[in-house]
């Protein structure tokens, strides 16, 4: 039985995980009193035991210290949650890697405007809700002849993927959108009323009404330019034409402009424009006519070339949910588009695959580090600046951009990032 100290802020779903499977195998957990996001986890003693500076953070009473929830809530379960044998446990981690491979970035990028964390992106967001429903049929149909995810007991598998939906059914699954996937609620009512999960949650009301994005509320938690008044608002709306009413509602639901959204503002400029480049690259032959251009109009002084590679191949099983990672991924870089471009591909099979990828952007450095909302990804890879003048870049840049199949060993999936 582990007992120890869990660094974390109120309503942390992540954090749910450890308090949970605590609950269940009766290990002691005491949450870090005075905690304060920003504070306590950037003080050096925090540092010195969490060089990452994030929570959930778990110091057991034996000195072990554990960064990410679902390593921390692993340590906290009992070998009941755990799976009994090799088959139930991998199924277990198969679940607890699609909740946060799959579930998780999709509802971020839905759920944490409405909540006033991010900005509103409406494609990211639509693409987000689409990317929900193929989650929620893929547990839907599992769930069809199941109680629990895995054999007939609640696993940790169950607690996982029960808080990565928590923010899902508490902001924007409304009755009506929820209404198809009778399993997954059936299941997710189950969780959420067992005695150990009401214990950590409370009481959880469903969502009645899908919340939508309040650009005013945004605002003011970042402290960003207050919106247009009304009328000001209203008359432009009057200059343009006359939409449907759901068309008005959703423009009135957009955020305020911000004076400058782009991270590479502060960078010197640059003879490079990516719009004209991509251009190239979608509209002609890549080899023998936008490499030429590429190469023809590149700003070696302003701009450079970097190659990843991902650093925990080990973690990764179904490729299908590797190629999602990089789309979650893309999503979260949106505010980098006008000043870059990637190529990702997937190498590999199911259970043995990684990730490798070659991006170009305005600046010297890396780009991540010009904003925080764009470094959620990019400390999962190694990063590699390349000499725009060496042939081996140039050999490395056809092979990324043309992206044949011929050039990568055991070729799964290839994403543009433009």
């Amino acid at each position: 039985m582990a007992t120890g100290t869990l660094y974390t802020y109120p309503d942390n779903f992540r954090a749910y995980k450890g308090l949970i499977a605590a609950k269940y195998s009766g290990s002691k957990v005491t949450i870090a009193p005075n905690f304060k996001l920003g504070e306590t986890n950037k003080s050096n003693d925090f540092l010195q035991k969490f060089p990452l500076g994030k929570v959930p953070a778990f110091v057991s009473d034996d000195g072990t210290t554990l960064f990410e929830s679902n390593a921390i809530a692993f340590y906290l379960s009992s070998n009941e949650l755990r799976g009994n044998n090799a088959k139930d446990t991998a199924q277990i981690w198969q679940w607890i890697n699609f909740g946060d491979n799959e579930i998780c970035p999709a509802s971020c990028t839905w759920v944490f405007p409405c909540m006033g964390i991010m900005p509103f992106n409406k494609q990211s967001s639509e693409k987000a809700k689409e990317e929900i429903k193929a989650c929620l049929n893929i547990l839907n149909k599992h769930l069809e002849t199941k109680t629990y995810l895995v054999g007939e007991r609640i696993s940790l598998a169950d607690i996982s993927v029960c808080c990565n939906l928590l923010h899902l059914y508490k902001w924007v699954l409304e009755p009506s959108f929820r209404q198809p996937y009778t399993n997954v609620n059936r299941w997710f009512t189950t969780m959420i009323n067992q005695p150990n999960v009401k214990s950590v949650i409370e009481s959880f009301p469903l969502c009645e009404k899908m919340a939508q994005f309040d650009g005013k509320k945004f605002a003011e938690m970042h402290g960003k330019t207050k919106p247009e008044k009304k009328e000001k608002h209203e008359e432009k709306q009057e200059n343009r034409k006359s939409p449907k009413k759901e068309e008005k509602e959703e423009v009135l639901d957009e955020p305020p402009k911000e004076r400058s959204t782009d991270p590479f503002s502060k960078c010197p400029k640059t003879s490079f424009v990516f719009d004209d480049w991509k251009k190239q690259y979608s509209n002609f032959d890549i080899e023998t006519v936008a490499l030429p251009y590429f190469w023809e109009n590149f700003d070696k002084e302003n701009c450079s070339i970097w190659k990843c590679d991902y650093k925990f191949a080990d973690e990764l099983r179904m490729t299908f949910m590797t190629s999602n990672l990089i789309r979650g991924m893309f999503q979260r870089l949106d505010k980098m588009r006008k000043n870059s471009f990637g190529s990702m591909v997937v190498t590999g099979v199911d259970n043995n695959n990684t990730i490798h990828g070659l991006w170009l952007w305005r600046g010297q450095d890396l780009a991540f580090t010009l904003d925080d909302n764009l470094q959620i990804d990019y400390e999962s890879y190694d990063w590699v600046k390349l000499d725009p003048n060496s042939d081996e870049t140039k050999q490395m840049v056809r092979k990324y951009f043309v992206m044949e199949e011929e050039f990568f060993e055991k070729f799964c999936d290839g994403q543009i990032f433009k």
